[in-house]
């Protein structure tokens, strides 16, 4: 009887449940399309004329013309399906309708962080490029903070140590925000930790995104925690309906002290980002560990979310403790939304490339990028510029990797040199430039993360982990193979033909 309740469990579970709903609406959607595709006639140029209707709309829109490209490839290759497709997921009536919620929440962030600007403090005459590298950050209301040391962290295994040896400093409260967590040594061992602070007085605040957990945690797990004392969020939660709000995930990596310290970074609270098991091959990320003022701004990005999950006051942040440690340099703490019209985490990394004099030096788990990114990296290599770019060579996603290649043979070309992490998988998203300007955060180069993902990471600018950032750098090369533009050449006609046909459609990925 009891393996039986086993068995029923799992048969019966939230994922199962959802892709069963999911599968049955899709059944449905096909034979609608099939029912209308019978009247051929009729239905046929009603939907011509819609596609071209629909295509005029999608064309005069202000999404990404990547997008556009994609979207109407689709209704115009398949009138009936694409139109109908599109209505789904395509139009942006949702993502108003969530705007129009998060807006208040997002102007309070602003308003609160306004209050620290210090872009004063950045010598403009010397630095003129960094000093407009920072305005623009500071006009999208994320001011720049001197008085932190920021230590940068190569491996999700150091990040683990950081972590468990900071959480037993906690005082007064412990802050977390993460895409993906799953039982194992690694969320277990912070998990026994926050616990014990918690019964200790310490606030504990968790918010994770339902989707990046839907395979890894049970359903309801919030329940759980809040009966272990810690106060949990679910953002977005998954629901087996189809619609567009299934695109905006929490894609940030966000963990707090009591407002001293401050991780950000590509490592998520998983065994295999500590390689305590192998997923794909060795993985490879990074983080960063901010302690001192810039710990603030991570702190009200935390509080602006927590605070629209729980319908609480915009404003409500209470009384933020400030404080400082020595280190060279600024930080500014970013984050991006997919709610406004500002990619500012597309544009940072623009600005990066564009004002690059010596080198960029990128690591990315994804290249899939439009027409404006690709020609900033080649026009920055035709410029003398040493561009690098290590990828992974061990996908997790094979039609997205392919994509990736198919980006390979335009950027060698013209003198992008690209690398593949030959042991694994690389998730780290990582600049560094001209030995004075780092990002390390969670926004990876593609379209999902720089559109439609809200986002966080840590702009860097000659502070002493910029040399540990190109140092770690190069040691990765040594375990890479470059891809030239010979080896490009040599690719199978077909193979070549189906990277390019995904890429195509690389935005709908």
């Amino acid at each position: 009887m009891i393996h039986l309740k086993r068995l029923l469990k799992k048969i019966f579970n939230r994922t199962t449940i959802c892709v069963f709903g999911i599968v049955v609406q899709i059944g449905y959607f096909a034979s609608l399309c099939l029912g209308l595709g019978f009247c051929y006639n009729a239905s046929y140029l009603v939907f011509q004329a819609l596609g071209v209707i629909v295509s005029m709309f999608i064309i005069n829109s202000d999404i990404n013309s990547s997008y556009k490209i994609a979207w109407i490839l689709v209704i115009m290759a398949f009138p009936i399906f694409g139109v109908m497709f599109y209505i789904f997921f395509g139009n942006s009536s949702s993502g108003r309708k969530l705007r129009r919620k998060m807006s208040p929440y997002i102007q309070a962030e602003r308003d609160m962080l306004s209050k620290d600007a210090q872009n004063g403090d950045i010598p403009e005459n010397k630095h003129y490029s960094i000093a407009r590298q920072a305005d623009y950050l500071r006009k999208s209301g994320f001011p720049a903070y001197c008085e932190t040391n920021a230590v940068y962290l190569p491996s999700g295994e150091d990040k683990f140590k950081a972590l468990l040896r900071e959480l037993e400093s906690a005082e007064s409260f412990i802050y977390l925000e993460y895409f993906i967590i799953n039982e194992g040594k690694m969320w277990n061992s912070i998990l026994d930790i926050l616990e014990r602070k918690a019964k200790s007085g310490v606030d504990v605040r968790l918010i994770y995104d339902d989707i990046g957990c839907l395979l890894t945690l049970p359903v309801k797990y919030e329940k759980e925690l809040e009966k272990r004392g810690i106060k949990c969020r679910v953002f977005n939660k998954f629901k087996p309906f189809l619609t567009k709000k299934l695109n905006n995930r929490d894609h940030r990596k966000i963990f707090i002290i009591d407002g001293k310290t401050a991780f950000t970074g590509g490592i998520n609270l998983a065994d295999e980002y500590i390689n305590e098991f192998e997923k794909h091959g060795h993985w490879k990320d990074t983080a960063v560990m901010l302690k001192g003022k810039a710990a603030h701004g991570f702190t009200v990005m935390f509080l602006t979310m927590w605070n629209y999950l729980s319908g609480e006051n915009p404003k409500n942040y209470g009384c933020l403790p400030e404080y400082r440690e020595e280190g060279a340099g600024f930080v500014v703490p970013f984050c991006d939304s997919p709610l406004d019209d500002e990619p500012v985490g597309e544009n940072v990394y623009l600005n990066i490339i564009n004002n690059a004099r010596k080198y960029v030096y990128i690591t990315t788990p994804y290249l899939v990028i439009d027409d404006e990114m690709q020609n900033a990296l080649t026009l920055a290599a035709r410029s003398g510029v040493d561009v690098r770019i290590i990828t992974p060579h061990v996908p997790d996603k094979w039609f997205v990797h392919a994509v990736t290649r198919a980006h390979y043979r335009k950027l060698t070309s013209l003198g992008v040199k690209i690398y593949e992490y030959y042991p694994g998988f690389i998730h780290s998203k990582s600049f560094v430039c001209d030995d004075e300007i780092g990002v390390v955060g969670t926004i990876n180069l593609d379209y999902r993360s720089l559109y439609l993902h809200f986002e966080c990471a840590a702009w860097l600018c000659k502070t002493d982990c910029i040399a540990d950032i190109k140092q770690d750098f190069f040691k990765t090369l040594e375990e890479c193979d470059e891809i030239t533009y010979d080896d490009c050449l040599s690719v199978n006609v077909f193979v070549r033909a189906l990277r390019l046909i995904l890429k195509l459609f690389s935005p709908l990925m």
